[in-house]
């Protein structure tokens, strides 16, 4: 239970942390750094869930969804970010 509370509190930093970035992007508006290059933004990687866990996570949520625990915008958001952690 932990485990899915900690993968739940990292799925939501890193939503934070890429509409931030996301905003700050927007906000700038394509601006260049002082020597003409630009600017680009990385997106924090973070530490990586072993691939069981992520696995494990996605059933989860497939079963969350099949239950109506969440809306269909919610669980294609958290989708996308278990499958962006696999490697492929």
């Amino acid at each position: 239970m932990a485990t899915n509370k900690r993968a739940k509190r990292d799925r939501e930093r890193a939503r934070q942390e890429k509409a931030a970035l996301k905003r700050a992007r927007r906000q700038s508006d394509g601006m260049t750094e002082e020597n003409g290059e630009e600017i680009v933004d990385e997106v924090p990687t973070g530490p990586r869930m072993p691939q069981s866990d992520v696995l494990a996570e996605l059933a989860a949520l497939h079963q969350r969804f099949e239950d109506g625990d969440i809306k269909l915008d919610d669980f294609e958001d958290a989708k996308s970010e278990l499958i962006g952690q696999l490697d492929v």
